[in-house]
């Protein structure tokens, strides 16, 4: 089978002297068993390895190195900070507009200087793509391979053969979209002349006469100078596209130096494209049933609209793999050094046109489990012995088959009833929990909510209070219940506070309801018990009369200060009282400055920021609301907190106990009521009616030779193997990470079984079960086939964010930038065909991992950015720690949506284009949105029909940019646009509230912080010039 790489040439084929990072960390951040750099690992590919020593290199600007992603452009650890002589460097955000003044010169260097990224674009000329299929080799080492016209300059003869047929796992980038026209930016204008280029094979010389523009290849076609790639290449490679520069490789015609050609900018079309990977998966997978009957398939990618039957192995809903097919020994993890990891969304929701999980009750016996390793049945147990026993996939022990659960075996060793029962024909499935699965043994009782309101002056002042109490009242006919159930079995209770805690009660009988004030606010305790968690259903009238009263009630109050730990202690002691789990709802919005335990004061330091303290920054001030969160899971009380701050609140303190108690935080920052309050109401509806699970207790179990080892997201750990939650929720996802501790076998692979003890909103305790079977193999390059970008992003953001918490950001970025670089070195040594070592080969899995790895490390909690506070960056941090893979994938790489070029007939989305300047146009109107924020970008010149048909006024002056909620205008552009943005918010646990942006107006500068391929203003590369740092770091790792 040959298989080829993504391919691309820089202009460093020998690494440069003096730059570099510190010897590479692996794996893990700080672990001192992982830090040491394997000796002789990485040899140089093939007998095209590099010979050429750094003291014999030519002079030359070096390309972009790693001190580029120093902190605002802090240095590399450990080496002086360079400074290289030659050109000034270029703005590569080459915009297709003139850029406006004054605002954004300082940050937006002029056009007529260069960077070295400019420089790799002249020196290498046009790029060329050959998308080879997986099951098609390269016919000789002196041929163009035979899809291909021939080889020279394309012909017309060969423009006019009909193209392959594009393969869909395969990138053609390019062949869609063209660059846009040129400009004074962006244009091929005259442009300091540069150092010829020198090739690989030590001869000086300039790229080949026709590299000027050319059109971009179309499918199977070569684009550029007249020799194929990979001269030398004769040997099986992984599938993939594959990129070079004509005149990068050794074997091309010897070429004498000579004057430098005009400069050539590097086509960003050919470099991967997340959105041609994205549109590619759709359009070979989308809509179709994804059935799970195969073990270590990989399934459609999150952006893939599919319908998943189930049919032996958990839905990928439940559970996204790093990686479908497991390395068998730990030498093998080392050496590809790809994290082995799950995301796992125990309550993901099921669409409807789904099944849902069917529930188990083997009634007073409960589920059959293993003696041994006490895995729960499924479809990995084997039965023998004419059906008397089993013998369990996990650790091969052979258990007895208790009587009442006995049936016969057909013909294949299949019991009878295999499809009849859901553990063992199905990967995901709920049992009913016997009594020696509830505490004490005893039934649980129904949840309660609570809901905590801060009556602070504030808070009262702005009509918080009132909308919150006002909005109660037609929420809490909502309340969640189950679905044969008549009415909610929740109980609710009410508290107000400031310095002091104001307890409610709201018994059905009583004709008005009664307020009891505790003060002492170091030793909380519940003033009554009966008539404080009543049923709403019963009690409405009094919870009612109460809410219209808390508004006046607290009218006069100047109290600005408040508690916050007493309130959280309060509502959890409510709970121990009745002896039932529950959810705090807080709505607070000041820092807790009143003497009280958990008492905050202001530490806000920008003097940290950039320095090796800065993690103090995210660590919460007190142990307080540590050891408080470890007693709220303790007792199944999950907190959710909104926050409405108008200063700093130490989001790092306050948030730790909703982070560790499997709730949610929500910040609306300056709260202003016409402006923020549908995004809040969204966001509290949407809280209250989600389905959760309370006081959970989560195992993830796994077949011999590795185990669970790593553990992050909204979590308590008392020790290894015992994951706790006071709650979780179907938008919450725990990651885990898994280690070998034996080899593992090809033929029985490796099992995960996840199950979740739970009680439900009805108070019925449940187990939920997902397992999912994955392959093993002993080649490197099944493991490459078998990775999922998306999964690694969501994995490396989770650990680097926990790693925060304890490094300094310099030293994290360098590992991701380290490992990035090492886990495609180890691809391009094991897995591909010898080529130059100037090319840069990418798996086809992971062709966009480099994009999405520079978004991260280009995100505000590991780069700073001066107007970014501290208090956002401790919130994003914390919000990444549950994502699931949907919503880490968008959060870092934003959907972007050209707006004018709706067709109104149609309900599909407009197909998204690349997160970048360049692909913004004066005519155009673009919708950006990640999941938290949503921006509508409108050029200058946006068609006058479009912004009347959307905000109907009569032009682009007349838009005011401070709405966040578009006008309903009865024409079908605006119904149109309304609904894709109904589609995009759908299915995100955030309400995302949408920004108007005028092009060349100061509020853009926010706005270009999420074009994610351009560099940032305030440090951060762009794609292209990480492409060619990370390619620097694996040609320095092959030699």
């Amino acid at each position: 089978m040959s298989q080829q790489g993504y391919v691309a040439t820089p202009p460093y084929s020998q690494p440069q002297p003096g730059i570099g990072l510190s010897p590479p960390h692996y794996g893990h951040y700080g672990d001192p068993s992982h830090t040491a750099s394997p000796t002789g690992m990485m040899k140089p590919a093939g007998p095209l390895g590099v010979t050429a020593t750094g003291g014999m290199l030519p002079p030359g600007p070096p390309p972009p190195g790693p001190h580029q992603f120093g902190q605002n452009g802090a240095h590399a650890a450990g080496h002086p900070q360079q400074r290289f002589p030659g050109p000034p460097p270029v703005n590569n955000v080459a915009s297709s507009y003139a850029p406006y003044q004054p605002s954004a010169q300082s940050s937006y260097p002029s056009p007529m200087s260069t960077s070295s990224v400019t420089q790799l674009g002249s020196q290498l000329s046009a790029m060329q793509i050959n998308s080879y299929g997986s099951g098609m080799a390269h016919a000789g080492s002196g041929m163009a391979p035979p899809s291909q016209g021939p080889p020279g300059p394309l012909s017309a003869t060969s423009l006019q053969t009909p193209p392959r047929p594009p393969q869909p796992s395969i990138l053609q980038p390019g062949s869609q979209v063209l660059p846009p026209p040129p400009t004074t930016l962006n244009g091929p204008g005259a442009s300091p002349l540069l150092p010829p280029m020198y090739r690989p094979d030590g001869l000086s010389g300039p790229p080949p006469p026709n590299s000027q523009y050319q059109p971009p290849p179309l499918p199977g076609q070569t684009l550029g100078a007249g020799y194929p790639p990979q001269q030398a290449n004769s040997g099986p490679q992984m599938a993939g596209a594959q990129l070079s520069y004509p005149g990068g490789f050794p074997g091309g015609p010897a070429q004498l130096a000579g004057p430098p050609q005009p400069q050539k900018k590097l086509d960003p079309d050919s470099i991967p494209s997340p959105i041609q990977v994205i549109e590619n998966d759709r359009a070979s997978r989308g809509g179709q049933v994804y059935a799970t009957n195969t073990r270590g398939q990989i399934p459609p990618l999150v952006t893939t609209d599919c319908i998943i039957q189930d049919q032996g192995n958990a839905s990928p809903r439940f559970i996204r793999c790093t990686t479908y097919c497991f390395p068998c020994t730990s030498d093998m993890a080392k050496q590809a050094q790809i994290p082995l990891a799950a995301v796992i969304k125990p309550f993901a929701t099921i669409p409807s046109n789904e099944s849902p999980l069917y529930l188990v009750n083997h009634g007073e016996s409960g589920p059959v489990r293993c003696n041994r390793c006490k895995a729960y049945m499924c479809p990995f147990m084997q039965f023998i012995e004419g059906g008397r026993r089993y013998q369990c996939g996990f650790c091969n022990c052979v258990n007895d088959v208790p009587p009442f659960y006995f049936q016969h075996l057909d013909h294949i060793g299949r019991r009878l009833d295999h499809y009849e029962k859901p553990e063992l024909s199905l990967g995901s499935y709920e049992y009913v929990a016997t009594l020696d699965y509830c505490r004490k043994n005893k039934p649980p009782n129904p949840p309660a909510f609570i809901f905590m309101i801060d009556v602070s002056y504030s808070n009262i002042k702005n009509g918080l209070v009132k909308l919150i109490c006002e909005e109660l009242k037609t929420m809490l006919e909502k309340l969640p219940k189950e679905e044969q159930e008549e009415m909610s079995a929740i109980r609710v209770g009410f508290i107000t506070y400031n310095k002091v805690l104001h307890f409610f009660n709201v018994k059905s009988n009583l004709a008005q309801p009664q307020m009891m004030v505790v003060t002492d606010v170091g030793e909380v305790f519940v003033p009554l018990l009966d008539g404080f968690l009543v049923n709403y259903q019963e009690s409405q009238s009094v919870i009612h009369n109460l809410l219209d009263q808390i508004p006046d009630m607290f009218a006069d109050s100047n109290e600005n200060e408040t508690v916050f730990a007493p309130v959280i202690q309060a509502g959890m002691e409510a709970l121990k009282a009745a002896d039932c789990p529950g959810k705090l709802f807080i709505f607070h919005s000041s820092l807790p400055t009143a003497e009280a335990p958990g008492k905050l004061k202001n530490r806000d330091d920008k003097k940290l920021v950039n320095t090796d303290k800065e993690k103090i920054l995210f660590q919460p001030q007190t142990n307080v609301y540590d050891s408080l969160a470890k007693d709220c899971v303790a007792h199944g009380c999950s907190v959710t907190l909104f926050l409405f701050p108008s200063q700093y609140v130490d989001v790092a303190s306050l948030g730790l106990v909703p982070q560790l108690t499997g709730g949610t935080l929500y910040k609306y920052n300056n709260f202003q009521m016409h402006l923020d309050r549908q995004q809040f109401l969204n966001d509290l509806r949407n809280d209250i009616e989600k389905k959760i699970g309370f006081d959970a207790i989560m195992r993830v179990r796994t077949s011999t030779g590795f185990r669970a080892t790593d553990f992050f997201g909204g979590i308590l750990m008392n020790n290894t193997t015992d994951v706790e939650m006071a709650a979780i929720d179907c938008d919450k996802a725990v990651t885990v990470e898994f280690k070998h501790d034996d080899k593992l076998s090809e033929d029985t692979g490796a099992l995960i079984q996840c199950a979740v003890l739970y009680t439900t909103i009805s108070g019925q305790r449940r187990l939920r079960i997902h397992n999912l079977g994955l392959n093993c193999s002993s080649q490197l390059a099944d493991l490459y086939k078998s990775c999922e970008t998306d999964a690694l992003i969501n994995f490396f953001a989770k650990s680097a964010f926990k790693a925060v918490l304890h490094q300094p950001l310099k030293v994290i970025r360098e590992i991701l930038v380290n490992q990035t670089a090492h886990m495609l070195a180890c691809y391009r040594k094991n897995c591909a065909s010898p080529s130059a070592a100037s090319q840069l080969i990418l798996p086809d899995s992971m062709k966009v991992l480099p994009v999405y790895m520079n978004c991260l490390l280009k995100n505000c909690v590991l780069l700073s950015r001066p107007e970014i506070s501290t208090d956002e960056r401790a919130y994003q941090r914390q919000l990444v720690m549950t994502m699931g893979v949907a919503d880490s994938q968008l959060f870092f790489y934003p959907q972007l949506l050209p707006i004018h070029t709706l067709d109104v007939k149609s309900t599909m989305l407009p197909a998204a284009v690349r997160c970048s300047e360049s692909r913004l146009s004066e005519e155009g109107i673009f919708l950006l949105a990640n999941g938290l924020h949503m921006f509508l970008w409108l050029g200058v010149s946006s068609p006058p029909e479009l912004i009347q048909g959307i905000f109907n006024v009569p032009s682009f002056a007349h838009i005011n940019t401070d709405m966040t909620l578009l006008p309903e205008v009865g024409n079908p552009y605006s119904q149109q646009l309304r609904m894709i943005m109904g589609i995009i918010q759908q299915k995100r646990p955030y309400s995302m509230k949408l920004t108007i942006v005028k092009q060349r107006e100061q509020p853009e500068m926010v706005f270009r912080q999420f074009l994610v391929e351009d560099k940032g203003l305030y440090g951060g590369s762009s794609y292209v010039d990480f492409l060619c740092c990370v390619h620097k770091e694996i040609c320095q790792l092959l030699n």
